[in-house]
């Protein structure tokens, strides 16, 4: 039986992290989860015990490591596809291939200017000219998505279950919420359901219960 060990940074403000646990648990499969707090002393070295790139998450499969998070969820893809991960239809796959590459790779100033912070709740807080530009096409796919592949009305944005592009929106819609940002009826609709989810009911309570600070992500 294969082995996996999922190594996370704190829920309240690891992103990443959040979206390699739920994709571990959209795949069904059975993990151990360490928590590796971070901007601590010993934080690097604990790190590099397991990750290469000295960062977390990453998942150990027996012996090999994966790391980074969309890495993981390729490998959750490939390895357990029935589950559904990425759509099965060819269209909708290449769209949600792109708006997830767009995710890991942009949105620097929504970013930099409101942190994931679970526990907190800071309405208006990090809002500019550019953070607003971020929130409005992130939004803009979320309606594109649910309105060609998705469901407007109850799912999620390539249909009734979580797929990638979702795990990878989720701790948006974490700031969304810790910030009040205010968002139009179909995608706060969206929003709420994911927020709701019972993988994220559990990720926040759990976040909920940790007792590390890091100063700087408190705004």
């Amino acid at each position: 039986m294969v082995k996996h060990a999922l190594y996370i940074g704190n829920r309240n403000y690891s992103s990443w992290s959040l979206r390699a646990w739920m994709a571990c648990k959209q795949a069904g499969i059975a993990f151990e989860e360490t928590v590796i707090p971070l901007r601590r002393p010993e934080t690097r070295e604990m790190i590099a015990r397991y990750a290469p790139s000295g960062r977390v998450p990453v998942l150990m499969v027996d012996e090999r490591v994966v790391w980074d998070s969309l890495g993981i969820c390729e490998y959750l893809s490939e390895t357990y596809p029935r589950v559904g991960l990425w759509p099965k239809d060819k269209a909708a796959r290449v769209m949600a291939r792109c708006v997830v590459a767009e995710m890991h790779a942009d949105f620097n100033a929504l970013r930099r200017n409101m942190p994931m912070n679970i526990r907190g709740h800071s309405p208006g807080q990090g809002m500019n000219v550019e953070v607003q530009n971020d929130i409005n096409r992130i939004t803009a796919i979320w309606r594109d998505c649910l309105n060609r592949f998705g469901d407007a009305d109850k799912g999620f944005l390539f249909g009734s279950h979580l797929s990638i592009p979702d795990i990878f929106f989720a701790p948006v819609v974490s700031r969304f919420h810790t910030y009040g940002v205010d968002l139009e009826p179909v995608v706060k609709a969206y929003a709420d359901r994911l927020w709701e989810h019972a993988y994220m009911q559990e990720w926040r309570d759990a976040a909920a219960k940790e007792p590390w600070y890091i100063p700087e992500f408190e705004i």
